[in-house]
């Protein structure tokens, strides 16, 4: 397949820190799910599409070790692949062309030339593969409806001058959205992740749910009731 990437070099160099030692593996999965959210970004995907993307990327190097393909290259066939699953369909051009101005910024879109038809294939190719990786179970839960769910339930629980005075919703969203650059959404529960970044936010901001030292049990087990947070 043909590698696609950052001095369009293939899974080793980029699997690659300082000095040509191999960089942890988190540390490269980190930055291949950040190129699927700006990309999704830019490509008009919602946010359960890029979800999907991120997951999809993540489950496939749970099977395959990291070395084997170009993680990018895996990152552009999971956005293709997360297109379909949530009925947002991308042309492989648009993201051949969005991915080529994320790594060489205020570079023109490449020409219709064998390097473009090649990056093309492999990107087909590379869905195919990962299709028959994942056993075709492609579809999955995410936390963003519960979290909306928990949200709206806790703004009428709050006191209005709590709520206003305190991005809790904004923050809310932005660490479910960086849960996706690790493995998080294939090791716990859509439910037990949305509960968990709510609780964190509300932390955060010292902000206590009303009468919780009173209750019999944590506010956080009124909606999933087999949660335990320490």
């Amino acid at each position: 397949m043909e590698a696609f990437g950052p001095d369009s070099g293939g899974a080793g160099d980029k699997a690659r820190g300082a000095e040509g030692r191999p960089a942890p593996e988190a540390r490269v999965h980190f930055r291949v799910t950040r190129f699927i959210m700006e990309a999704g970004v830019k490509l008009g995907m919602q946010s359960i599409a890029v979800a999907t993307a991120c997951t999809i990327y993540h489950k496939f190097f749970c099977e395959i070790n990291l070395d084997a393909y170009d993680p990018y290259l895996v990152a552009m066939s999971a956005l293709y692949l997360a297109g379909k699953v949530e009925e947002q369909h991308l042309r492989t051009r648009d993201i051949i062309n969005v991915s080529n101005r994320y790594f060489h910024p205020g570079s023109e879109p490449l020409e219709l030339d064998s390097r473009f038809w090649a990056l093309r294939d492999s990107i087909v190719q590379c869905e195919l593969l990962m299709l028959r990786v994942l056993r075709f179970q492609v579809s999955f839960q995410h936390p963003h409806k519960y979290l909306l769910h928990y949200l709206i339930s806790l703004k009428n629980w709050l006191n209005r001058y709590s709520w206003q005075r305190t991005p809790i919703s904004v923050t809310a969203w932005a660490l479910l959205r960086d849960s996706y650059h690790g493995g998080l959404c294939l090791r716990f529960r859509a439910q037990h992740i949305a509960v968990a970044v709510l609780h964190l936010a509300l932390q955060a901001y010292g902000v206590e749910v009303p009468a919780e030292a009173e209750a019999e049990k944590p506010w956080w087990q009124i909606y999933t009731m087999d949660t335990e947070i320490p």
